[in-house]
């Protein structure tokens, strides 16, 4: 019997994140540095099938990034996840939620650093591309529409 709760635990913890606790924990994932280990602890087992939770996996290397304690680890950890972040666009270029991911990142790193290329791209195609979604995504990039500064008072407008 215990032999049998073990395995279960074993799979439960290893299997595939969830992508509504993903989605719920990724506005926050920023904040501390507790909270971005626990992001990226809770994509480790994503796999790469999954091209959305592969982009997630890829902000969680970013956010790590802000808290690495040396140069060569805050730009480790940021190749690494926007090499992940853009192989999941160039698999899924009509995915607005990876397009969504990959401006918020692209966003908040620093000006120096030369990932910003796709911040206009993808905030026209999250613009033309939203009335076409449905349920808890709409939703999902309704709030991020509103709360990043990468959008206008005009663009806002759209999603009222």
């Amino acid at each position: 019997m215990n032999l049998v709760v073990m395995v279960f635990f074993w799979f439960a913890f290893i299997s595939a994140p969830d992508l509504a606790e993903v989605r719920k924990m990724y506005p926050d994932a920023s904040k501390s540095e507790k909270a971005a280990i626990v992001f990226t602890e809770k994509l480790v087992s994503a796999e790469e099938s999954n091209k959305t939770l592969l982009a997630y996996k890829g902000a969680s290397y970013t956010i790590i990034s802000k808290f690495a304690k040396t140069i060569s680890d805050k730009v480790r950890h940021l190749k690494q996840g926007a090499r992940l972040i853009d192989q999941a666009a160039v698999s899924e270029p009509n995915n607005i939620e990876i397009r969504l991911i990959r401006l918020s990142v692209q966003e908040s790193v620093p000006k120096g650093v030369n990932y910003r290329k796709n911040k206009k791209e993808d905030k026209n195609f999250i613009l033309v591309h939203y009335h076409e979604q449905k349920g808890i995504l709409k939703d999902y990039v309704k709030n991020f529409i509103l709360s990043s500064n990468s959008f206008s008072t005009a663009d806002r407008q759209i999603v009222k």
